[in-house]
């Protein structure tokens, strides 16, 4: 098993990174580094390597990047990916609007319900309250080494069903009736079904993550009752605080995660003040469980059409 803090280690010193570990166990500052699509491939690449080595990275001060920049840096960082159902602000740049209901104020990982969900996102701070609208990150990894032998081996061999068709009251409780109903009719226009195997193998540094978050809707071959007493018990280790690193955001700054290794959390505690996020989301590849299977999409039907797309 990795130790806990094995991966503060400092990064070769080669690397032409100023990078400063912002918690424990999870989230790291780069400082001195202006994004953009013009970055030397070896510092994209030192990039991506402290990003699978810290899970989360913060870069302040990026108020040189509009629209137009984040997505040609997300282009360079990876392949854009457009979301199944939401439409984009603009070819794949995602907005989040807190004055129209985006709250997203649930622990998750972003777009599970899909096979080839997405490796990581690119957020930008365009519209930041005065006090409140923190984002929490967790590392998935320190959760499941956190596990007991016995609940480890249980997750092993679990498998679970992911779905945007989920409770859109419990996971949106602070929006009104008129937005829970739009944002669902959105959200859910297509609803998708995928089994993922609850501890995937991250394919660059080979540890095991929990792959769980607000869309799973139960595990493989349990009632729904006995998958959620189970699912809180996992889900208990990614989101203990030793796991966690808080972010105080302020406007031009930058996020990027690795979505294949956290959850993440946007805490809704600003009231009506105003609060506007963008992101560009890029594409991943299908989890491979640690016995070897593949995550499978269930619903819709796949095609060779919707396959080659996800």
């Amino acid at each position: 098993m990795t130790a806990p803090n094995a991966y503060l280690n400092t990064v070769d010193p080669a690397i032409p990174l100023d990078i400063v570990p912002v918690g424990g166990r999870i989230g790291a500052e780069v400082r001195d580094l202006k994004l953009s699509a013009d970055l030397p491939v070896e510092q994209l690449r030192a990039v991506r390597a402290a990003l699978v080595r810290h899970k989360v990275l913060f870069f302040r001060g990026q108020h040189h990047l509009d629209d137009d920049a984040q997505e040609a840096f997300g282009r360079a960082f990876g392949e854009p990916f457009e979301h199944p159902t939401v439409p984009s602000r603009g070819n794949f740049l995602f907005e989040l609007d807190s004055h129209h209901g985006a709250r997203a104020n649930n622990w998750h990982t972003d777009i599970t319900f899909v096979p080839a969900y997405p490796f990581a996102s690119v957020l930008r701070a365009v519209t930041i309250p005065p006090a409140g609208g923190d984002t929490v990150w967790a590392n998935t990894v320190a959760a499941y080494n956190d596990l007991p032998e016995a609940l480890r081996r249980l997750a092993d061999g679990l498998r679970a069903i992911h779905t945007n068709d989920y409770d859109y009251a419990a996971a949106r409780p602070n929006a009104t009736e008129e937005q829970k109903a739009a944002f669902r009719a959105v959200f859910a226009s297509t609803v998708y079904e995928t089994e993922h195997p609850v501890v995937r193998v991250h394919p660059e540094s080979g540890e095991r993550t929990l792959l769980l978050g607000g869309f799973v809707k139960r595990f493989v071959g349990l009632p729904a009752q006995d998958s959620r007493v189970i699912y809180d018990r996992l889900q208990s280790y990614v989101t203990r605080l030793e796991n966690t690193v808080r972010w105080r955001w302020a406007e031009g700054d930058v996020a990027i995660w690795d979505n294949r290794a956290t959850q993440h959390y946007a805490i809704d505690d600003y009231g009506d003040q105003h609060r506007v996020v963008r992101r560009v989301t890029l594409r991943g590849d299908v989890p491979i469980g640690i016995d070897g299977r593949e995550s499978r999409l269930l619903r819709p039907e796949p095609t060779p059409q919707l396959e080659a797309a996800e």
